[in-house]
């Protein structure tokens, strides 16, 4: 029996495992975490976002440059295989408005057990707190273990290390090294559905922890008309992470604070009569804005001009000040990673037979809302399944 590792307990390890195992080979899943899909289980907390109910093209879209790439895989598990997957480890799936596609109970753990329960089922063996090192000068790959250095040979092997976000889960970029070491030139990362840094005036501190909704975004060529939050330390959430990419390539932000009107009905609406009331308070009165707004209009965009025109474009356009997107470890994904040009079409790198890549360390990005577990699922299968051609080969 060919035997084969899996570095990294994540979606796209289990899944490339599944696919081995299916195919007869002894797999055996190594994590440097004390248990596995810690990430994973992260993603479930405020709903497990498997997949998104949306035609191929329009979800390959998603993936940006890379979708040409990924495109065979995603085809290959689709959001319909992924829904049907899920069904057969008993969990019943349901869309959301948006197409957004998660377990009925909308937890990771029910899923994950059943999926490790599966494994088991199919003699997966599990190697927990052993940490990889790369390669020894025989070719086997080197780990610390809690009872020292552990050294193992195998036919072949997948690596799904993750990024370099979220390093407390296990994703913290450290294999980037030993990958580089045998001579894989790396695309750098960077954060990705990343929140903005920001440096609040006094004024906005009550406001902390509130939705900013009906707006839209803008960064370069990226649009959203997603909510943001305001914390403490910056501005998050969906419709900021769809645009922070342009932010990470140094575009300005700005938002529209009234996306449904046009500048002229703003200005029609300013140019009403205000007599002692405040600036404030008549942009409360004729547009209708909630106090956050009001705050956030005050905050970007005084000093405000003479003009009811140049005001409401202004409102319409208002360039958001901050200090840059959030640190790497803080994103939910990573940017950057093995490229396309350092794999064949399985998967393998070209610079080490044997040695395959899925999941969030190969150079790919996606918006939330779906799109990352599946291309993590769908490359940890790909990757699997080229495994299992280049031992049978």
């Amino acid at each position: 029996m060919k035997t084969v590792a899996v570095i990294g307990g994540g979606p796209a390890g289990l899944a490339a495992a599944e696919v081995m195992a299916q195919a007869g080979l002894a797999v055996t899943v190594y994590d440097a975490k004390p248990s596995l899909g810690r990430k994973f289980l992260m993603a479930g907390k405020s709903g497990l976002n498997l997949t998104k109910a949306t035609p191929p093209d329009a979800l390959i879209a998603g993936y940006a440059e890379a979708g040409d790439w990924l495109a065979p895989m995603v085809r290959a598990f689709d959001n319909d295989a992924i829904i049907a997957w899920a069904q057969g480890l008993d969990q019943e799936m349901f869309v959301g408005t948006t197409g957004r596609v998660f377990p009925t109970r909308m937890k990771a753990s029910p899923l994950l057990r059943a999926w490790l329960a599966r494994l088991d089922g199919l003699g997966v063996a599990r190697r927990t707190r052993w940490r990889w090192q790369g390669w020894g000068g025989d070719g086997a790959l080197t780990f610390d273990t809690p009872d020292g250095p552990q050294s193992v040979s195998t036919d072949a092997c997948v690596l799904a290390l993750g990024g370099a976000s979220w390093a407390r889960l296990g994703s913290d970029g450290a294999w980037a090294e030993a990958v580089q070491g045998a001579g894989v030139e790396l695309a750098p990362f960077a954060p990705a559905n990343a929140a903005l840094a920001m440096a609040w005036s006094e004024h906005m501190w009550r406001h902390r922890g509130q939705p900013i909704k009906g707006v839209a975004w803008r960064s370069g060529p990226y649009r959203s008309r997603g909510e943001g939050v305001m914390s403490q330390r910056g501005l998050e959430g969906g419709g900021i992470y769809l645009v922070s990419r342009g932010v990470r390539e140094g575009a300005p932000l700005f938002v529209d604070m009234l996306p449904d009107l046009s500048v002229d009905d703003v200005a029609a609406r300013l140019a009403r009569p205000r007599g002692k009331t405040s600036f404030s308070n008549h942009l409360r009165k004729v547009l209708k804005l909630d106090p956050l707004k009001i705050a956030l209009a005050q905050e970007w965009g005084r000093p405000w001009p003479d003009d009811h025109v140049a005001t409401a474009r202004r409102l319409k356009k208002l360039k958001v000040a901050h200090a840059g997107l959030r640190p790497l470890d803080e994103a939910i994904s990573t940017a950057g990673g093995v490229p396309a040009q350092a794999l064949t079409d399985r998967l393998m790198l070209r610079a080490r037979a044997g040695v395959f890549c899925a999941g969030e360390m190969l150079d790919w990005e996606a918006p939330t809302g779906g799109y990352l577990l599946t291309a993590c699922l769908a490359t940890g299968r790909w990757a699997g399944q080229g495994v299992v051609d280049y031992v049978s080969a």
